[in-house]
């Protein structure tokens, strides 16, 4: 049997269980396990990758399947292929950064030996739904992740939370409140849409006999009635919305992201975001085609809501974390939309977008992140203006983080929205009637996202240098342990905006074999 990839998704479970366990493990030694633990996963990912290749079989090429419950016939089966591999790489990067990240920036609730254990558990649970070829195991996989992201959230988030109007002027708690709100939306949320999920994938099981995704998606439907199918899907879909996070189901995100760590953050855009829209892709499109195709109108008008939603809420926001969390359920829009469109065109533009948002959203709290570290804040209003000035490196990070969120030509951000937009417009066999009024929605949502970014760089990049800081000797330039971080992400944002190739190669076979159709080469 391939060890590989029981053990990519072993290793960091069993480290997190290792440092909660022991007692006497100091911070500094908790954090280098941790590193070093998630440094060799991301190796075991790479190699996992090379071996899974190449993506043009049927069937993953790499994968290992025993039996793990006889008597409900649930074997432990995982693989990986085109569509898994990039998120299983995208995991293991960003599981080695937020380890490494506290090598050198320490949160002030301390504990440092539980926060590890969560962001491992969050990595080997992650992997695990990414690789999982099972029903069952999917789902465990799926909810493994809900309570260390629950700790990492209400232990260690942002205890300075100022209060936040609301309508009626009732007023949002702070510090350990704020902390416990989000955490307990976030839980909440996602539980309930977990849920709702479950039910979706005991009735596949109950009505074609089987739990294994290769058998279900080579069957494509098979043994469920067209109103089962329909039903089947609107509750898988309904429960990944959730988690996607999909427009109105959305409103956990943003608490979640402004009061959770830089490194909690990163994790929650790059990796969990992904766990739902992976779903939607691995098992309610392929298990129950015809009932996808049916409900697919709804979700790719959802979906630009989120998009157009999600921009008018940045242009007027002041926290630049809850700006970042709302754009992300924008950029989720066009990943929503091009599954609905069930294209070729608009598949892979949904696949790239998830790896390019990972990327550019773990750049951007990354360096929003070093910014509150420094000022304590992270109103824009408070910030200032001459960041650029003040602290070039950090500024440019910015900057690019930016760029490539609006989809500048040239960085990852532009090629999967470009073909969401593509595949969006000829999809009228998914969409029907609202296929290209989408589309054109979709054009109208990048504008929008161009124009609160914009508004982002002209508020603190842009603009004479703030001396208000000059006197604070915390207020420096990005150090070397920040630029190191932030250097794989920002090689890989510019790679795949200049040789797309890279991932459309890799995804494209994938995407025909599940369609049935011609891939998407440039």
């Amino acid at each position: 049997m391939n060890v590989l990839l029981p053990a990519m998704i072993g290793l960091p479970l069993a480290v997190a269980l290792l440092l909660l366990l022991v007692r006497g493990i100091s911070d500094g030694a908790a954090v280098r396990i941790a590193t070093g633990t998630a440094a060799v996963n991301l190796v075991l990912a790479v190699v996992a990758s090379v071996q899974a290749a190449p993506f043009d079989r049927s069937g993953p090429g790499l994968e290992v399947d025993a039996s793990w419950i006889p008597a409900l016939g649930v074997r432990a089966h995982l693989g990986m292929d085109g569509i898994s591999t990039p998120l299983v790489l995208l995991t293991a990067l960003m599981g080695l950064l937020v380890t490494a990240h506290a090598l050198r920036v320490r949160p002030s609730a301390g504990r440092l030996p539980g926060l590890m254990a969560c962001f491992l558990a969050v990595e080997g649970g992650a992997l695990a739904t990414f690789t999982s070829l099972d029903l069952v195991l999917f789902y465990i996989a799926f909810e493994v992740v809900l309570v260390p992201m629950w700790f990492v959230i209400a232990l260690w988030g942002d205890d300075k939370q100022p209060p936040r109007p609301r309508p009626r002027s009732t007023p949002l708690p702070g510090g350990q409140a704020a902390r416990t709100d989000a955490a307990w939306r976030f839980m909440l949320f996602t539980a309930v849409g977990s849920a709702i999920m479950l039910l979706g994938l005991l009735l596949v099981a109950l009505q074609t006999g089987t739990t294994d995704l290769v058998v279900l998606a080579d069957g494509a439907g098979a043994g469920m009635s067209h109103e089962t199918q329909v039903l089947a899907a609107s509750l898988i879909v309904l429960g990944l919305a959730v988690k996607a996070p999909m427009f109105p189901l959305h409103t956990w995100l943003p608490p979640a992201h402004t009061i959770a760590p830089t490194g909690g953050s990163m994790l929650l855009a790059a990796v969990l975001l992904k766990m739902g829209t992976y779903g939607l892709v691995r098992i309610a499109l392929p298990v129950a085609p015809e009932g996808f195709e049916t409900i697919a109108p709804a979700l790719g008008i959802l979906g630009m809501a989120g998009a157009v939603w999600g921009g008018l809420a940045c242009l007027v926001e002041r926290d630049l974390k809850r700006l970042i969390a709302f754009s992300s359920v924008a950029h989720m829009g066009f990943v929503l939309v091009g599954v609905a469109s069930m294209t070729p065109e608009g598949l892979q533009g949904a696949l790239f977008v998830n790896i390019a948002h990972g990327l550019i959203t773990g750049l951007l709290f990354l360096v929003v992140g070093s910014l509150k570290d420094r000022h304590h804040t992270a109103d824009l209003h408070v910030l200032g203006t001459g960041l650029r000035d003040r602290l070039p490196t950090m500024g440019w990070l910015l900057a690019l983080g930016c760029f490539a969120g609006l989809g500048l030509p040239g960085l990852a951000g532009f090629w999967g929205e470009l073909l969401a937009i593509v595949g969006t417009w000829g999809g009228e066999d998914a969409l029907g009637a609202t296929a290209r009024p989408l589309a054109v929605i979709g054009v109208v949502s990048t504008l929008i996202a161009s124009a609160y970014l914009l508004r982002v760089l002209w508020s603190i990049w842009h603009g004479p240098r703030e001396e208000r800081w000059r006197s604070d000797p915390d207020i420096t330039d990005a150090t070397a342990h920040e630029v190191a971080l932030a250097a794989p992400l920002v090689v890989a944002t510019v790679a795949l905006g200049l040789l797309p190739w890279l991932l459309l190669d890799i995804t494209g076979d994938a995407v025909r074999l599940l369609l049935g159709v011609g891939g998407v080469t440039p």
